[in-house]
């Protein structure tokens, strides 16, 4: 397995939506939304705190689990949105889940793609603090595109994933994983106990928590994640 790029992330003409790269990029001078929870083209919605910060906002992609919705994903992290400043964009995948499960990367990662485009535009954010997490097959899916995508999201925060399938490799972005210990859905032994020694054995920095539990986010450790992107 190749180690991440230890130099800047450079374009590669032949990667596209296929490959799970996304090329959208915070905007200079974007103009400022309102605050509350939109919906934008391309079926997301993008929720903005009632008060938000001055000057560039951290982002989070939030990607639901099988057969979820972005409402849905939208909750998890929505009760720290407010106090953390944060923006949430929250997609609706094409299919009942993300499309590198269901065929191949493509409409997820276009439609994703569209959408963070959108929000650029619309937002001030800061580039060096834009995340994606997600839940089950959704953290499946953010640990697959942070991989790809590193030099976009910095950070990869991963509820209870279930494998990781990246087909090419940017930047270095920092992992926080975790599982539940008795979880039914997604075994731990078979999963993040796996994924997380690849993950670090490739050279990247993962923080990783077990709990006793089964196929769930507990509000504690939603709590310990955010604190440990935005303390770190």
């Amino acid at each position: 397995m190749p180690a991440p790029e230890e130099t800047s992330p450079h374009p590669r003409p032949d990667e596209g939506v296929r490959h799970g790269r996304l090329t959208a990029r915070p905007a200079a001078n974007p103009v400022a939304v309102e605050p509350g929870t939109h919906r934008l083209d391309g079926r997301a919605l993008l929720h903005v705190p009632p008060d938000p910060e001055d000057g560039p906002s951290r982002l989070a992609v939030v990607l639901h689990g099988a057969g979820g919705t972005a409402e849905q994903a939208l909750r998890w992290l929505s009760p720290h949105a407010g106090a953390d400043g944060l923006l949430l964009l929250a997609p609706q995948s094409v299919s009942s889940t993300w499309d590198v499960i269901v065929g191949g990367y493509g409409p997820d990662a276009a439609r994703l793609d569209a959408a963070l485009k959108e929000v650029f535009a619309r937002t001030a954010i800061d580039a060096d603090h834009v995340a994606v997490a997600g839940f089950s097959d959704g953290a499946s899916y953010a640990l697959s595109l942070g991989v790809a995508n590193g030099d976009l999201f910095r950070t990869v925060l991963a509820f209870s994933p279930g494998f990781m399938a990246p087909m090419v490799r940017h930047g270095r972005p920092r992992f926080f994983v975790s599982h539940g210990t008795g979880d039914p859905v997604l075994p731990i032994d078979r999963c993040s106990r796996r994924l997380v020694p690849a993950l670090r054995e490739t050279g990247y920095s993962v923080t990783y928590q077990e709990f006793d539990g089964g196929h769930e986010i507990p509000p504690q450790t939603v709590t310990a994640a955010v604190r440990w992107w935005t303390d770190g």
